[in-house]
């Protein structure tokens, strides 16, 4: 009689959505079994995009860019996700206004019609504006000096991107018009998983400075080193 004990169970991947777009394929996913809790995935053309499981780099990103901005009334989230950095974002009673640029519309309809059972929650607060938007071409319309903070969590960082196009995102033009959205004192953040010494070089130009801030976290029993890239407006005199 084998009475040895069994091993562990192996999670199960259940597909809850999938939309396609030009840019390609998103994939929603819930993560069952196994020794973990239930969680939802999200996709990108195969690429690992974020989960449910562990949000705190998102949060990490809207609390220290928070910490940025004297006033942050108006800031933008470039990028919904799963919703986690513009939750952090409404978590702050500074915040007045939070417009959220997504340019896949199926995921901005998982978040509306429960699909990502925690979206319609999010998305009730009176303060949140969602656009289905590519975020250079939102912010190319906007009005100058209409925000307080910028912050960009549409990819990896320049050097893990979700979608090529995505390049010019860490690029100087760019950079540029964010630099117009922003009023005196505003700031632009932006996520990366690794150093990035050319998108630095480029808020530098865009900016005349730029800081790279190092982000320790503790990721599931392992010591994770992120980086969040900063442009900065001078204040009023």
């Amino acid at each position: 009689m084998d009475t040895s004990s069994p091993g562990p169970t192996e999670p199960e991947h259940v597909e809850v959505a999938r939309a396609e777009s030009e840019r390609g394929e998103l994939v929603l996913r819930e993560r069952r079994g196994g020794t973990g809790p239930t969680s939802l995935e999200l996709r990108a053309n195969g690429v690992f995009v974020m989960d449910t499981l562990e949000t705190s780099t998102e949060r990490a990103l809207a609390t220290a860019a928070l910490a940025l901005v004297e006033d942050p009334r108006a800031v933008v989230v470039g990028g919904l996700g799963l919703g986690f950095t513009m939750h952090e974002v409404l978590a702050d009673s500074r915040v007045e206004r939070c417009a959220v640029v997504e340019i896949e519309e199926a995921l901005v309809g998982w978040m509306r019609d429960g699909t990502i059972p925690h979206g319609p929650a999010l998305l009730a607060d009176e303060r949140v504006h969602v656009v289905v938007a590519d975020v250079a071409v939102a912010l190319a319309e906007a009005r100058p000096a209409t925000y307080d903070l910028v912050l960009l969590d549409v990819d990896n960082g320049p050097g893990y991107l979700v979608h090529d196009a995505n390049a010019a995102l860490y690029r100087e033009p760019f950079l540029r018009t964010v630099r117009e959205v922003l009023r005196p004192g505003g700031a632009l953040v932006v996520w990366s998983a690794a150093e990035a010494a050319d998108l630095e070089a480029a808020l530098r130009t865009a900016f005349g400075g730029a800081e790279g801030r190092p982000h320790d976290v503790r990721l599931q029993d392992r010591d994770e080193r992120y980086w969040l890239y900063v442009g900065r407006v001078p204040g009023p005199a």
